[in-house]
């Protein structure tokens, strides 16, 4: 490899961004460039939408990356304005329904939740930025943990993940305290409740700024930083195209979604990390079909529910002083105020599911003026057990290569099924979110499983594998079985199941795999010095 080598990276979100940034870090002669289908969303790309304080902007910017469902912006995202048809809706400010019901929509009627983002920065712009780390059967089998541990680490680092953000909240305390309290003597130690890590920096005046995909870009989006210098991102740029030749990839192949023109980008590597179901679809369109791809699909059932905080139960661990206290330093930031997050961690074998508490001053959804605990002094918690979904072979999106969607890729069909090991661990969370919430205080909200696809954490549809057996899309490091320069990435490429938060051990996969992407480029480079 005589020539400076090009990196195309397909997706702006945490993932692609790792690469970007490690491969130029790593390769001094090396440049990358990163296409996005969506717009950028903010004026430093990729920034948490979490962050903007004015609330029509805040709205602005989450509209603008639901994709076919965004307004008048859907134009310029490939779907005209005469194709909008009754039943088009977002799933949640922020995301479009895959299966919207439009023309060109997916077929999804077992996955009804299912959705996505379209803009710079992908999920990481709308993310809660939770980061637990993968523990016991969640972690991948065929990585060293020495290793691993030093890939979560590094991972940890791009995203900026700290554990401090909830420590100093008294009412946060109080809560881990009850929880301590009702789960005594049950869970492994270190795996009792806590807070939540989550990716951020605290400022000076006690609020966060939240991170994004910007925070992995970090130097790349630097004026004037001599990274920046090789780094190059088009948003609008939809990539239509892996294109190969002889067991190798060429490029790209783009259309700039501004004008509609297409054009060949040659690059010695190509990064796809898209999400779980557009990543799968952009490799099938390519005519790249290894018999996993888009199956062993999971995510994480999740059960659901909202308590009341109890005064007399809290006041044992915290003073009405301390509430009003921390009351009137979150209402400095009413964008977006610091609440307390606790967990308890996934652990085997008693714990198999993923607890977070999430303090609020208010429920989710109107409370009726007559209820008893309409304007509760002490606040409330919502609360979510995440569960693992096992991989099988059957849970799938599949490609149709005689139906269109609304952009003209083959068309996805989900097929999707909880078994009976499902079920049961939804059982057990149940009954311990019930246990939850009356350490806690009274259930406002009853416990109840949300549909399939509302995670968000969407899994395993090019999962890597040891081996190269039709199980797995990627090798332990990325690399797309049998085609030379393809690389894929995201929570795609996870094979385990889990409970977690998925993000921190997707970007910690994304450092292996940039890493072996840079000794692969040093190596090409050595070759052909000697030749």
């Amino acid at each position: 490899m005589s020539h400076s080598p090009t990196i195309a990276i397909v997706g702006s979100g945490p993932i692609g961004s790792a690469y970007a940034r490690l491969i130029l870090e790593g390769s001094p002669d090396a440049r990358v460039v990163m296409f996005e289908a969506g717009p950028q969303l903010t004026a430093t790309p990729g920034e948490s939408v979490r962050n903007i304080a004015d609330p029509a902007e805040k709205e602005r910017a989450r509209e603008m990356s639901q994709g076919p469902q965004a307004g008048s912006f859907r134009a310029s995202l490939g779907l005209p304005d005469g194709a909008v048809v009754e039943g088009m809706f977002t799933a949640r400010q922020g995301t479009h329904l895959l299966d919207f019901g439009g023309e060109g929509s997916a077929h999804a009627p077992t996955f009804p939740a299912v959705a996505a983002s379209t803009n710079v920065g992908g999920q990481g712009a709308h993310w809660t930025c939770a980061t637990p780390a993968p523990a016991f059967s969640e972690k991948i089998p065929f990585i060293p943990d020495a290793e691993w541990e030093e890939l979560i680490a590094d991972a940890g680092r791009l995203l900026h993940v700290q554990s401090a953000a909830f420590a100093d909240s008294a009412v946060g305390g109080a809560i881990r305290s009850l929880l301590e309290e009702e789960f005594a003597g049950e869970l492994p130690d270190g795996y009792g409740p806590g807070t939540l890590p989550v990716a951020g920096d605290p400022q000076p005046d006690g609020t966060m700024r939240w991170a994004g995909a910007d925070v992995v870009l970090g130097p790349l989006i630097e004026e004037g930083h001599p990274l920046a210098a090789r780094f190059e991102l088009r948003d609008l740029s939809l990539v239509r195209r892996i294109e190969r030749e002889d067991g190798r990839v060429t490029g790209v192949t783009v259309e700039d979604l501004r004008t509609r023109d297409l054009s060949f980008v040659p690059a010695d590597v190509v990064v796809v990390a898209a999400d779980a179901f557009r990543s799968p679809q952009l490799l099938w369109a390519s005519g790249i079909r290894p018999t996993a791809l888009g199956h062993y699909l999971t995510e994480h059932p999740v059960v659901i529910s909202t308590v009341a905080l109890e005064g007399e139960k809290m006041e044992r661990f915290a003073t009405v002083d301390d509430l009003d206290a921390e009351k009137a330093r979150r209402a400095t930031n009413p964008a977006d105020p610091v609440a307390a997050v606790n967990r308890i961690p996934f652990s085997e074998p008693d714990h198999p599911f993923a607890l977070q508490v999430m303090y609020s001053e208010s429920t989710p959804f109107p409370l009726d003026p007559a209820s008893p605990y309409a304007g509760n002094r002490w606040g409330f918690v919502n609360m979510g057990y995440g569960l693992r979904k096992r991989p099988r072979f059957e849970d799938a999106v599949t490609f149709d290569d005689g139906e269109p969607d609304y952009r003209g890729f083959p068309n996805m069909t989900i097929r999707y099924a909880l078994t009976e090991a499902e079920e049961t661990e939804i059982v057990e969370a149940t009954d311990r979110l019930r246990r939850v919430g009356s350490a806690l205080g009274a259930f406002v909200a009853e416990p109840r499983l949300l549909p399939n696809g509302s995670s968000l954490h969407y899994m395993g549809t090019m999962r890597m594998g040891e081996v190269d057996d039709g199980t797995s899309v990627a090798d332990p490091w990325s690399r797309v079985w049998g085609l030379d320069g393809l690389v894929v990435g995201g929570n795609a490429l996870i094979p385990t199941a889990n409970a977690m938060n998925p993000t921190l051990m997707s970007v910690a996969i994304a450092v292996r795999g940039a890493r072996r992407i840079v000794e692969e480029l040093r190596a090409a480079v050595v070759g052909a010095a000697a030749r």
